[in-house]
């Protein structure tokens, strides 16, 4: 290992898998549906495993099922080039609630964090590897993102439920971009934007929006059009398919 290895600051990746996945239908939450044999959890741990500059996974877990899904980590091992260590933690009641703790459950020597939906189980070891260079190279906050191929329209509220939607303006799609994840922070900017900025209902769902909210600089990088999010029934079988063909081409 190099000196400027050694004096690179440690990443560590915190994976939100507390949620129920509605989207997906009733049943087994959506982070432990399965994709070419193996949860959706998994392979997003093993993404992030497989990053180089990850030393350390964070999942945090529904508040009463710790336990269950460190024994399904426990079935499904990350191979032995992986060197990242894994941890669960118990969530909270929103994401938001989960990411703060699973923050709180770093060791304090890591310095960039990542946060990735476990819905995003196909990410490149190359995007996540990009995002945490943004970040080291000193933007508090880096978001991997595409281009929008679709027209935008805004529309406001109807005038009573099931009537059309009325069209308020349409956005240059040139300055729009679809955000992915891994999302990664300065941990001391994401902890303070966690401290700092609240969020009613439901809570925040994307972590940049709060640093923003800082009024903290969000830059963004290439994402990968494999790191779709796996939310309805459609996006499985088209995971599925990309999970055929890198297995084909890699033996991944």
């Amino acid at each position: 290992m190099s000196d400027e290895s050694r004096t690179e600051p440690r990443t560590a990746a915190v994976v939100p898998a507390a949620g129920r996945g509605v989207r997906l239908g009733p049943g087994t939450p959506k982070a432990l549906r399965v994709l070419g044999g193996t949860p959706m959890l998994v392979h997003a741990v093993r993404a992030m495993a497989r990053a180089r500059a990850v030393s350390l996974v964070v999942v945090v877990a529904p508040p009463d099922d710790a336990a269950g899904v460190q024994n399904l980590l426990d079935e499904y091992p990350l191979p032995a080039a992986d060197a990242a260590e894994v941890v669960v933690v118990p969530g909270g009641e929103t994401r938001q609630q989960s990411v703060s703790h699973g923050l709180a459950a770093l060791p304090a020597d890591i310095e960039v964090v990542l946060v990735h939906d476990a819905a995003r189980p196909l990410v490149p070891i190359d995007t996540v590897d990009s995002v945490v260079a943004a970040v080291r190279a000193g933007a508090p906050a880096v978001v991997p993102a595409l281009p929008v191929p679709d027209t935008v329209k805004e529309v406001a509220a109807p005038d009573r439920p099931g009537d059309p939607e009325p069209v308020i303006g349409t956005p240059d799609r040139a300055r729009l971009r679809a955000v992915q994840t891994p999302q990664g922070f300065d941990r001391k900017t994401l902890v303070e934007a966690h401290e700092r900025v609240s969020c009613e209902g439901e809570g925040a769902t994307d972590d940049a929006g709060m640093v923003e909210r800082l009024g903290q600089p969000v830059v963004v990088v290439p994402g990968h059009e494999e790191a779709f999010k796996v939310t309805r029934p459609l996006d499985l079988v088209l995971a599925e398919a990309v999970l055929a063909r890198r297995r084909a081409k890699d033996g991944f």
